[in-house]
C-alpha cells in the first residue's frame, strides 16, 4: 500500500491489528448489550407510532386497542426470547438461523434463512438511519430538507467506525444507547408519577386535533384485517433480536451463557419501554395520521403539506416533560443518536454471517477474511453499499421502508425455531439420562410454540404487508437465494474440476518433450536476457519467433541476428493485417495440434517500469498475449522482467515507506529505535 492511501486509512481506521489479537476484541456483556440489542432497544422509538399509524385508518374510536396489540407484541418477544436462548447454548458457533436451519432443515432451508436475514440486515440500516434522519429533523430542519443526503453520510460515518473494529465502535455505541434507555425509563416513571401520584393531565402537542378516518366504523372482517396489520406493525420491535444468536463468537467466555444473558436483558428492557411508551401515549391523547397533511384536522382545518408530524416518543417527552425543556432535548437527542447507532446491530450481524457464508462457499471468499482492524471489512463496505442504494430509491422514509422490513425476520425466526424442534427430537432419541431429557423436553416446547407463534406472524405480515411493499423484500430474498446458489455452484464445479485423482492422469504424466520459444520484437538486452534464460532451463526444441509488421524493421532484425551469431533459430511470421497476438496464437495452436504430448513454453521479455503512467507505455502487448495465452491448454508462460532505472527509483521509495510509520501504527516510535536509545542510556 503506497503512502499516499496509507495516511488517510490509518487515520481513519487505526493502526493494524496482528491475527493473535483477536481475543482483545471480544466482547462483555456490558458492551455486547448495545452492540447487539441497539437494534430491538431502539425500535421503541418507531414501533409504537406504526401501531397508531395503522390503528388511525379507523380513527381515534380504534385507539383502544393499542394496549391489546402491545400485550401480544410483548408476548411475541418474550417468545422469540425464549427460543432464541435455547439456540444460543445449542449452536454457539455463531451461525445462528442459519446454522440451525442448515443443520436441521438442510441446505435449502439454510440458505432461505440466510437469504432472509441478509435482506433484514440491510434494511436494518436503512430503517434506522431513515428514522434517525427523521427525529433529528424534528429539531433541525436542514435535515429534513435534505434527508437522503444527511441519511447516506451518516451511513458511511457508521461504516468508518465499524471498519476500526468491533470492540472499538461498540465503546463508541454503548453510552449513547444506555443514555437512551435511561431517558426513556425517565419518562415513563416521570409520567407515571405525574399522572398517578400527582394527578397531573398532560397533554400531547397534538391532543388536540382530531383525525379524519379513511374507513369509519370498521367491523368484522375488516376490523380484525386493520388490528392484524397494526400487530404487524408493531412487531418492528422484534428485528435484530437474531443478531446476537448470530454474533456468540463475539462474547467473552462463556459464551453461551452470556449471551443468553444479553438476550434476556435486552427483552426486558425492550418491552418494559415498548409499553411504557404506548401507555404515555394513550394518556397524553397523541395522534398519527398515515397522510397527517390531509387526515389531521385542527381548529377544523387540515393541517396541509408543511405540517412535520413528530414521532410518538418526541410527544410524549413532549407532554412529560415539556417541549424545549433540558430532558426533553436530551432525550430527543439520545432517541435521534441511539437509532443511528441502531444500524450497529447490522454491522455485526450482516458481515459474520457473510463470512461464514464465504467459508460454506455460498459467497466470495474474500468475505471471509479479516481486515487490518480484524472486522470482516469487506462485509461491512457491501452493507453499507447496499443500504446506501436502499436509502436513495426510497428517498430516506422510514415508513416506506419499514413496510419492506419484518418479513425478513419472521422467515429466519419460523425456520429457526422449527429447526431447534427436529434438534431436540434428535437428541432425544439418543439422550438416556433423565435430567438432561426433561430439559430438552422443556427446550423442545418452548421452541415449538416459538415455531408456532412466529409461523402465525409471518403469514400475518404476509398478508397484511405483501402489497405495501413486503414484496420487495421477497423478491431480494429470491435475488439472494439465487445468486448464492449460482456461486455455490461454480465453487463446486471447479473443485471437482482441479480435485486430484488417485489414479495417475494427464496432469501427473510427464510431457513427451518441452517447446520453447522466445518472443523476439527487437534486439535489446530485454531479449538477450530472455534468451540466455530459455537456453538455461532444458528444452527439447528452443525456437526464437517475431512477428513482421514493417519489413525494414525485420530486415534489420536478421541482419543483426546473424551479426551477433546467436546460435536459437529465429522464425518470422509474417502480419499482412500488422497484428501480433494473433499469429503467435495461431502459431502455438498449430504446434499443440501436430503434438499435442508436448508442452509450450513460451518466453517473454518484459520492462519493470516504477511509474503507474509507465505502464501505460509499455508492456500492452505482453499483456494482451499473456490473457489469449491462458485459455490455451498445454501453454506454460514464463514473463523475464527486465529492471528500467525508475523501477530502481522505486525500490528507494519502497524502502522508504518501510522505514516511515503512518500515523496509528506505533505508539511510541519505531522499536528498533527505542530499543537503541534504551541500550544506549543503559551503556552510559
Amino acid at each position: 500500500m503506497s503512502k499516499l492511501t496509507d495516511v488517510p486509512k490509518r487515520i481513519l481506521i487505526g493502526r493494524a491489528l496482528r491475527s493473535d489479537k483477536l481475543g482483545e476484541t471480544l466482547l462483555p456483556k456490558r458492551i455486547a448489550l448495545p452492540v447487539f440489542a441497539s437494534d430491538p432497544l431502539s425500535s421503541v422509538a418507531y414501533a409504537p407510532g406504526e401501531v397508531l399509524l395503522v390503528l388511525s385508518i379507523a380513527g381515534v374510536s380504534a385507539y383502544h386497542f393499542s394496549p391489546w396489540i402491545a400485550v401480544a407484541v410483548v408476548v411475541l418477544m418474550f417468545t422469540v426470547v425464549a427460543s432464541y436462548r435455547q439456540n444460543v447454548r445449542a449452536y454457539p458457533s455463531g451461525g445462528g438461523d442459519y446454522e440451525v436451519a442448515n443443520t436441521n432443515l438442510g441446505p435449502k432451508a439454510g440458505l432461505t434463512v440466510a437469504s432472509a436475514l441478509l435482506v433484514d440486515y440491510v434494511l436494518t440500516v436503512a430503517v434506522s438511519i431513515s428514522s434517525g434522519v427523521e427525529n433529528l429533523g424534528s429539531a433541525i430542519p436542514f435535515v429534513v430538507e435534505h434527508k437522503t443526503f444527511c441519511a447516506i453520510g451518516a451511513i458511511v460515518l457508521l461504516t468508518l467506525m465499524n471498519l476500526r473494529g468491533v470492540k472499538e465502535s461498540g465503546k463508541l455505541f454503548a453510552i449513547p444507547t444506555y443514555l437512551f434507555v435511561a431517558g426513556v425509563f425517565v419518562m415513563i416513571l416521570w409520567g407515571a408519577f405525574r399522572g398517578i401520584v400527582l394527578g397531573d393531565t398532560m397533554h400531547a402537542p397534538t391532543s388536540d386535533y382530531v383525525i379524519k378516518p379513511e374507513h369509519q366504523g370498521l367491523a368484522g372482517f375488516a376490523l380484525v384485517f386493520l388490528l392484524l396489520r397494526a400487530f404487524s406493525s408493531g412487531c418492528a420491535a422484534l428485528t435484530g433480536v437474531e443478531a446476537i444468536s448470530n454474533g456468540v463468537p463475539a462474547f467473552r467466555k462463556p459464551k453461551s451463557k452470556n449471551a443468553a444473558t444479553t438476550l434476556a436483558a435486552m427483552g426486558l428492557l425492550a418491552v418494559t419501554m415498548f409499553c411504557g411508551i404506548i401507555g404515555l401515549a394513550m394518556a397524553t391523547d397523541v395522534k398519527m395520521a398515515e397522510n397527517p397533511a390531509k387526515d389531521l384536522i385542527h381548529n377544523g382545518v387540515a393541517v396541509g403539506a408543511g405540517f412535520v408530524q413528530d414521532p410518538v416518543i418526541s410527544q410524549v417527552a413532549a407532554a412529560v416533560f415539556g417541549e424545549g425543556t433540558f430532558l426533553f432535548v436530551f432525550l430527543a437527542a439520545a432517541t435521534a443518536l441511539v437509532l443511528f447507532l441502531a444500524a450497529n446491530t447490522a454491522y455485526n450481524g450482516f458481515p459474520l454471517l457473510g463470512s461464514i457464508l464465504a467459508q460454506d462457499r455460498y459467497l466470495p471468499r474474500q468475505l471471509h477474511t479479516r481486515g487490518d482492524r480484524l472486522a470482516f471489512s469487506n462485509g461491512i463496505v457491501l452493507l453499507a453499499g447496499a443500504a446506501i442504494l436502499l436509502v436513495w430509491i426510497y428517498g430516506a422514509d422510514s415508513t416506506r421502508l419499514i413496510q419492506l422490513y419484518i418479513v425478513g425476520v419472521f422467515v429466519s425466526f419460523t425456520l429457526s425455531q422449527t429447526g431447534m424442534v427436529r434438534h431436540w427430537n434428535r437428541h432425544l432419541r439418543t439422550e438416556r439420562d433423565p435430567a438432561a431429557r426433561r430439559h430438552m423436553i422443556r427446550s423442545r416446547a418452548i421452541n415449538t410454540f416459538g415455531a408456532f407463534f412466529t409461523g402465525l406472524v409471518l403469514v400475518v405480515v404476509l398478508a397484511t404487508k405483501f402489497t405495501h411493499g413486503a414484496w420487495v423484500a421477497l423478491l431480494g430474498m429470491v435475488i439472494f437465494f439465487g445468486t448464492m446458489t449460482a456461486i455455490r455452484r461454480h465453487y463446486d464445479r471447479v473443485a471437482e474440476e482441479i480435485s486430484a485423482d488417485d489414479a495417475p492422469s494427464d496432469d501427473t504424466v510427464r510431457p513427451s518433450r518441452v517447446h520453447s520459444i522466445v518472443l523476439v520484437s527487437k534486439l535489446h538486452r530485454p531479449t538477450l536476457r530472455a534468451l540466455a534464460y530459455a537456453k538455461l532451463v532444458r528444452s527439447d526444441h528452443l525456437e526464437a519467433l517475431s512477428i513482421s509488421v514493417d519489413q525494414d524493421e525485420t530486415k534489420a532484425l536478421k541482419q543483426d541476428w546473424e551479426r551477433r551469431g546467436i546460435d536459437i533459430p529465429l522464425k518470422i511470421l509474417d502480419s499482412p493485417y500488422r497484428e501480433v497476438t494473433r499469429p503467435v496464437i495461431e502459431y502455438v495452436k498449430s504446434l499443440r495440434k501436430d503434438r499435442p504430448r508436448d508442452v509450450i513454453s513460451v518466453y517473454i521479455p518484459e520492462y519493470v517500469v516504477g511509474h503507474w503512467y509507465e505502464h501505460l507505455l509499455h508492456n500492452q502487448s505482453a499483456l494482451r498475449l499473456k490473457g489469449r495465452l491462458l485459455f490455451t491448454p498445454g501453454v506454460m508462460v514464463t514473463s523475464v522482467p527486465y529492471q528500467l532505472e525508475s523501477s530502481e527509483a522505486a525500490k528507494v521509495r519502497a524502502r522508504k515507506r518501510a522505514d516511515w510509520n503512518a500515523p496509528g501504527a506505533v505508539r511510541r516510535g519505531p522499536v528498533e529505535r527505542r530499543h537503541h536509545k534504551e541500550s544506549s542510556s543503559t551503556k552510559s
